[in-house]
């Protein structure tokens, strides 16, 4: 049994998760555009459908999401350690709140207007938060919760942190973190499960996600050490809830079974990430300060990409490949540019 990541210092662990997390992202949009219903919920989508990718994006859709949360509420635990609260709120408006509102204004129109020329509309401007709900949920979590993680902080040895570690030291102290989102997942039963942009769904799975990521991170190395001994019970439990779910549940999976299969997932990512993705590196530098600007721009440029592949007559296959590298390209070479533009920077979320 290798030893746990220690909680002291930086966690290079939840940074390529972060990072990896950001690039699933990217690829599950990509994929959207060759899936029949992508137009649906606002994607340009091809003539040429691929179905067959729709197996890897159905193993991915509920759990990739929620995974961003639990990491954005361990960014704010060590972010915590640093500075008061009010340092604190002042700091995430800048690198949260700014780039939001600057991307409902100025980045999500653009690929607005890219979806309305491709389909021959009226090309007219119009804002709306787009992919960069995520951002506005964070920032909500970030107001709503804080104080309370303030109060913990201050009463860090009191009695109450020493019965979340206590807890979340055992695996039923896990038990009690997944009634909550099958708590969750019952109430509001959201059909389909894996909407949570601009939903009731998303914003409660995301705050709980984030408040027990920062609890996470609160218990110290025997939480750690805990899920990395029954990590393989938590992936084989993902595996055979995936394997049931397309099985005979197709489309129409009970909420709480998913709850309990996106519970699983999450857990075994954390596991292996905290045995395997250790130590700083030039790539993960790299792409931890290119994850947020590329986060915001990828959607102008995969809707380019449509606008240019898909009239174009050739297989499925590599239309989805030259959309993936086109979106790639052009997001992380309009970040080179953004990163050496100093009053960019603060717009996209970079430290100036």
């Amino acid at each position: 049994m290798k030893n746990p990541t220690p909680i002291t210092g930086r966690r290079y662990d939840i940074d390529w998760l972060r990072v990896i997390a950001i690039g699933l992202l990217l690829i599950y949009h990509v994929s959207i555009g060759f899936q029949s219903w992508g137009r649906m919920v606002g994607f340009i989508t091809s003539d040429k459908p691929w179905a067959a990718l729709w197996w890897p994006m159905a193993l991915l859709n509920i759990w990739r999401i929620p995974l961003l949360f639990f990491v954005s509420g361990m960014g704010l635990y060590f972010a915590m350690q640093s500075r008061n609260w009010s340092q604190l709120i002042w700091e995430r408006t800048r690198r949260i709140l700014l780039p939001f509102v600057f991307g409902i204004f100025a980045i999500v129109p653009l690929h607005l207007l890219i979806w309305r020329l491709y389909y021959g509309m009226d090309l007219k401007y119009s804002w709306a938060p787009g992919h960069l709900w995520f951002l506005g949920n964070i920032f909500s979590y970030l107001l709503l919760l804080s104080p309370v993680f303030y109060l913990i902080k201050k009463n860090e040895t009191g009695k109450l942190v020493s019965w979340i570690k206590k807890a979340l030291s055992k695996p039923t102290g896990l038990l009690l973190v997944l009634a909550t989102f099958v708590a969750e997942a019952v109430l509001i039963n959201p059909l389909p499960f894996e909407l949570y942009a601009m939903t009731w769904h998303g914003f409660i799975l995301g705050l709980l996600a984030f408040f027990f990521g920062f609890c996470f991170v609160l218990s110290g190395a025997s939480f750690w050490k805990m899920i990395q001994t029954y990590r393989w019970i938590f992936l084989i439990t993902g595996l055979l809830l995936f394997g049931v779910r397309i099985s005979r549940f197709a489309s129409f999976t009970p909420a709480y079974l998913l709850a309990i299969e996106s519970f699983s997932w999450i857990l075994a990512v954390f596991a292996f990430g905290s045995l395997y993705l250790k130590g700083p590196s030039k790539t993960l530098s790299y792409l931890s300060q290119a994850a947020y600007p590329v986060y915001i721009l990828h959607m102008v440029f995969l809707y380019l990409a449509s606008l240019w592949i898909f009239p174009l007559t050739i297989p499925v296959q590599l239309q989805f490949g030259l959309v993936l590298l086109v979106t790639f390209v052009g997001s992380f070479s309009t970040f080179e540019l953004i990163r050496r533009v100093s009053f960019l920077r603060p717009l996209f979320g970079l430290k100036q």
